[in-house]
């Protein structure tokens, strides 16, 4: 799928693509930059499966990450921003993706003039939705997951354009993080006076391809990750970024199984806080919540305060933690 002929010969437009044995996903991401983006670059890392060749063969320029240092998206990212940056003229506007989506029709050209009217935003993302929703539970919910709020807000994902100097005045992606590099990135760009927006426009496809539970419960612990080093960065006032989403992964993944085991060792009683998950649910449900997805945001605070609880171990004991990788 390529792009519509709105989108075709915008002057000063990169794209950034970061995937590893991304196969046959890889080269429809590819395809659907053709014609918009000068360069189109693809920062692989570590592919087995012929991703580099295969990227340099639809014309895009290859870079390899070198494996033997921490691998991060983040770390991909910022590799692929600087190769686009090389570029004589630098491009003003990179146009992050993932290697598993593929850009939507007419995305760019709403995108680039929603930047061109407000000279304030860094940063525009779009509606990214799920190619398969009906191929598994786990990707319903992922599908639910990206559908965000329109209007100003305080992050965007991994598929974004960006205006080249706001990154770079910023610094680049945090190279360090194994996760939720983007909202924190965001936090940066907030603080340094720019906005972000999410619009109300198609942006991409994306194929996350979960099919079992434990998939899905590496991806929430993920998560959880994400919260607690968001929250150790930036969690001060007036940011306080992730203190809401820590504190109530916390409550509902710690708090509430610990006093219930302290309360039956008094009462039997004490079993009745069981059901406040059951409450929760109902709620969630009251608010326009799909039960199924009530039921999952409910679960999703045990493998968030798994990952929030490795996050600590990891501090406490000076280590840098691994990917956590659910694919």
């Amino acid at each position: 799928m390529g792009s519509d002929a709105t989108d075709k010969g915008l002057p000063g437009i990169a794209a950034v693509v970061i995937g590893r044995n991304e196969g046959a996903r890889l080269l429809a991401c590819l395809d659907s930059l053709k014609g918009g983006f000068s360069p189109v670059v693809y920062v692989d890392s570590g592919s087995t499966d012929g991703s580099p060749a295969a990227a340099a063969a639809t014309g895009a320029v290859v870079v390899a990450l070198d494996m033997r240092e921490p691998f991060t998206a983040a770390r991909a990212r910022n590799a692929g921003f600087e190769a686009a940056m090389r570029r004589d003229p630098a491009p003003a506007l990179v146009q992050f993706i993932d290697g598993d989506c593929s850009l939507r029709d007419g995305w760019i050209g709403a995108a680039t003039a929603f930047l061109a009217a407000r000279p304030e935003v860094a940063a525009v993302c779009g509606r990214r939705r799920e190619r398969h929703p009906e191929a598994s539970l786990y990707n319903w919910l992922t599908d639910r997951e990206w559908d965000t709020p329109v209007g100003e807000t305080r992050a965007c994902g991994g598929d974004v354009l960006m205006r080249s100097a706001a990154l770079r005045a910023v610094g680049g992606y945090n190279p360090d993080l194994i996760a939720g590099e983007e909202p924190e990135l965001c936090v940066r760009l907030r603080a340094a006076g720019w906005k972000i927006w999410r619009l109300d426009a198609e942006m991409t496809w994306h194929d996350a391809a979960l099919t079992r539970f434990a998939q899905w419960w590496t991806r929430m612990r993920r998560a959880g990750h994400a919260y607690a080093e968001g929250a150790a960065l930036h969690g001060a006032p007036p940011e306080r970024h992730n203190i809401t989403r820590l504190r109530r992964a916390l409550v509902w993944g710690v708090a509430l199984p610990l006093v219930l085991l302290a309360g039956l060792t008094v009462t039997p009683w004490a079993l009745l806080l069981a059901l406040l998950w059951p409450l929760k649910v109902l709620r969630l449900t009251l608010r326009g919540y799909p039960p199924l997805h009530a039921l999952f945001l409910t679960l999703g605070s045990f493998p968030e305060t798994a990952g929030i609880l490795g996050y600590a171990c990891e501090r406490l004991a000076g280590r840098r933690g691994g990917l956590i990788e659910y694919k």
